[in-house]
């Protein structure tokens, strides 16, 4: 098995909320106790709901939120401890693309400028025409035109625009790539000709992808591993045909349940899509935190946290009653 190039051990995300003094301020805690590894070539998935903490978690492995506790080794190096130079040396070999293809560039510079930037900034030895020869290179290599280089974001549909972002992501090479929510903002038909481009990239470069996502369909397709967040906490992660085919966690049970069918009709007898609202990360429920919503929770469950322990080999679950159901949670026993 490949060394991972990123280690992810305990890490904790968490925002002061008012209060002047240390002892009057209250605490959100976004990401709580994250842990999981990736390799070069590898894609793990990290599915949940809006707001159990996925894209603060990529965030944090970039520095762009601090981490309260835990670790980020990036190739075996503290990511989250590095500073000033350290921490822009480090940033090279992980980049990101964000949700919105438009928003993330900026209106007023061309796409060749807003892909030339990074390596301005890490590569400033390079000359005016090594420089367009670099940018020329990268967008072929997206599918885009050497022509499309002088031109502005608002000139491009949003595919094009998600393509400008990739390759701004990889014109340094890096090792790891943080995909937030990649395809969430396009149509359907253009989010298959993304999904497809970034795994061809990942064949050419030998990418590692942390793809952020709510569409269970589309972290099937590109995932080798997944993982399940629910109000900040890891509550399930597995390999792909593992979590799909044994779902070990109610909350998965009922995500795979809240995927539409593709075709019309009773084709999940039995299922019972998630009900109820997220509680607030501000009071997080006692034990389990899915025990306000989940139909199977008994006291216990109310009571006290599960740990996250592993069921079966790389097969990982934070629920007391999992061992009721070895084989997995089927549509009917979640009714």
């Amino acid at each position: 098995m490949n060394a991972p190039l990123l280690q992810v051990t305990g890490v904790s995300v968490r925002y002061a909320l008012g209060g002047s003094s240390s002892w009057s301020r209250r605490w959100l805690t976004a990401v709580d106790s994250a842990s999981f590894s990736l390799a070069a070539g590898e894609t793990l998935g990290l599915v949940g709901e809006s707001g159990c903490g996925k894209s603060t978690l990529g965030r944090a492995l970039l520095g762009l939120v601090p981490v309260h506790a835990g670790s980020v080794l990036i190739a075996g190096e503290r990511m989250d401890q590095a500073t000033g130079r350290r921490l822009r040396a480090l940033r090279r070999n992980i980049q990101m693309v964000f949700q919105d293809p438009l928003a993330s560039l900026d209106p007023r510079m061309t796409v060749g400028e807003s892909i030339a930037e990074p390596l301005t900034i890490y590569e400033p030895e390079l000359g005016r025409k090594a420089l367009r020869l670099r940018v020329a290179d990268v967008l072929e290599r997206v599918g885009l035109a050497r022509a499309h280089a002088d031109r502005y974001p608002h000139e491009f549909s949003g595919g094009q625009c998600q393509r400008v972002g990739i390759a701004r992501a990889i014109v340094l090479r890096p090792g790891i790539v943080v995909c937030d929510e990649p395809v969430s903002a396009l149509d359907v038909s253009v989010q298959g000709q993304v999904v497809n481009l970034l795994a061809e990239l990942q064949r050419d470069l030998g990418l590692a992808y942390l793809f952020i996502s709510h569409n269970l369909a589309v972290v099937r397709h590109v995932s080798r591993n997944v993982m399940v967040m629910y109000l900040g906490q890891t509550i399930e992660a597995a390999s792909r045909d593992a979590l799909y085919e044994r779902p070990l966690h109610p909350y998965t049970r009922g995500l795979l349940d809240s995927v539409p069918a593709p075709e019309p009709g009773p084709q999940r007898t039995g299922a019972a899509p998630l009900g109820g609202e997220l509680p607030s990360p501000l009071r997080p429920p006692l034990g389990c935190v899915f025990s306000t919503r989940c139909p199977m929770a008994q006291a216990r469950c109310r009571e006290r946290r599960p740990e996250l322990v592993e069921a079966s080999a790389g097969h990982r679950v934070a629920c007391h009653r999992w061992p009721e159901w070895p084989d997995g949670l089927k549509p009917a026993s979640f009714s």
